[in-house]
């Protein structure tokens, strides 16, 4: 059974943009994955942005997709030591609604507590998350230093 996944992660600077845009096309074409849901790819367009009708639409839309999805997988590269807001919420929700969170981490580097004990599973490198069985979703802990 194909899993539908939800895809947090910061697309603010072309970075981001890259790093998401290379796991959506990387999940969307991973054999145990059916929908890949990445809020990058649904900015409610319709509405101006920012604007209250705009705000109500990402939010609403985004905690939907976080619900109808089997996983998250959350990219979790810092800026010095500050994960994305927007991101770190969208894992502390999923956490509490019994989602199965992988993180995925590029950047060499520690990682929140709150974030690496909240985890199913840790990868640093698209090869993992290719591999990664999600049927199964083995545990694979962070260990490397925290803050």
């Amino acid at each position: 059974m194909t899993k539908n996944i939800y895809l947090a992660g910061p697309f603010f600077d072309e970075e981001q943009i890259n790093r998401v845009s290379r796991l959506e096309t990387l999940l969307a074409s991973h054999p145990q994955i059916g929908e890949v849901f990445s809020p990058r790819k649904h900015q409610h367009e319709e509405y101006e942005m920012f604007s209250p009708a705009w705000q109500t639409a990402t939010y609403q839309g985004d905690v939907q997709a976080i619900d109808d999805a089997d996983v998250v997988v959350a990219i979790v590269d810092y800026v010095d030591d500050q994960v994305d807001s927007g991101t770190a919420w969208e894992i502390g929700y999923a956490h509490a609604t019994g989602h199965p969170i992988v993180l995925f981490k590029e950047k060499p580097g520690s990682v929140n507590l709150m974030l690496g004990k909240s985890l199913t599973a840790f990868l640093t490198q698209e090869s993992q998350l290719a591999e990664y069985d999600f049927d199964q979703l083995p545990s694979i802990p962070y260990d490397g230093e925290m803050f």
